[in-house]
């Protein structure tokens, strides 16, 4: 689905921890899509192009500073419960009283908490390459926590964002081919959160407020969750999400219904190969019904 398409199907909410934008495309039952750093709802786009309709409902969240939604103010919580309490508000915002919750990187970890918190309204879960307690964020990321702490993303950001070459190489860490992404795909991932200091500075702080005492704290209410959960890695993510990561969080929440691999993609296949994800995540769909 083009940018220009999806656009045309944006929306914007006022919650009680500030404003967020999304995507709202088709009609029935909800599914709510989560991103990670540096992308955006857009990571959903062929996902949503494939099972909108108008028994589907599709809602993908920008976080805070990325896409459309603006950067959170200077005090707001953006640790991953704080972004987590902005996804339920908007969901209440929405009034979805049941719905289906798929996420992807960051976006993985606040979705747990999501889930740990409001299970009882979710028909089923879908985690695809994310953060785990005790991989957040993960150690190969740390150079970036430093860089953020020491100031250097807010002066290093504006810098990478005008220059495409650069920006496909940061997100080669997800992508297998970078190279592929359309233009227009790759400035709406970088601008919103690189563009100026402004917003790297934002993106900053939440990068400084990672912390797996987050996921910790979520432990015993995601053991009790009954919601069937899914998990599909992709191999091919050697960096950060490697698949021992999808055993330990398929043993730490008891409720998970299966465990797929994606031979050799790396963490943002839900775009680059959602060929070989959406199947997957229609059966879940199917069969776990409202």
């Amino acid at each position: 689905m083009q940018i220009t398409t999806l656009q045309t199907h944006r929306r914007n909410a006022t919650t009680a921890s500030g404003p967020v934008s999304y995507l709202d495309v088709g009609h029935g039952r909800a599914a709510v899509f989560i991103h990670g750093l540096l992308a955006n709802g857009l990571l959903w786009r062929h996902v949503i192009a494939a099972v909108a309709s108008e028994q589907r409902r599709c809602v993908a969240v920008d976080l805070p500073g990325h896409g459309h939604t603006p950067w959170a103010d200077e005090g707001a919580d953006v640790s991953l419960a704080g972004l987590a309490r902005r996804v339920i508000e908007l969901v209440d915002h929405l009034g979805l009283d049941r719905f289906d919750l798929v996420a992807n990187d960051t976006g993985g970890a606040v979705a747990q908490i999501v889930a740990a918190h409001a299970g009882e309204r979710l028909s089923t879960l879908t985690l695809t390459n994310c953060d785990t307690e005790g991989n957040t964020p993960p150690m190969l990321f740390k150079p970036v926590t430093v860089m953020a702490r020491l100031g250097l993303l807010t002066k290093l950001g504006p810098y990478v964002a005008t220059r495409r070459g650069r920006v496909r190489q940061v997100l080669a860490i997800g992508y297998q081919h970078p190279g592929r992404l359309p233009n227009d795909v790759v400035d709406a991932y970088s601008d919103p959160v690189l563009g100026t200091p402004d917003s790297a500075r934002a993106l900053a702080r939440i990068i400084r407020a990672l912390s797996s005492d987050d996921l910790a704290a979520v432990r015993t209410r995601l053991a009790t969750l009954t919601a069937p959960t899914l998990i599909v890695w992709g191999t091919g993510d050697h960096l950060f999400f490697k698949t021992k990561w999808a055993h330990r969080l398929a043993d730490l929440i008891p409720a998970t219904v299966a465990a797929h691999t994606i031979d050799g993609a790396r963490m943002h296949f839900p775009d680059e190969h959602a060929e070989q994800f959406i199947p997957l995540l229609r059966q879940h769909w199917a069969t776990h019904p409202e």
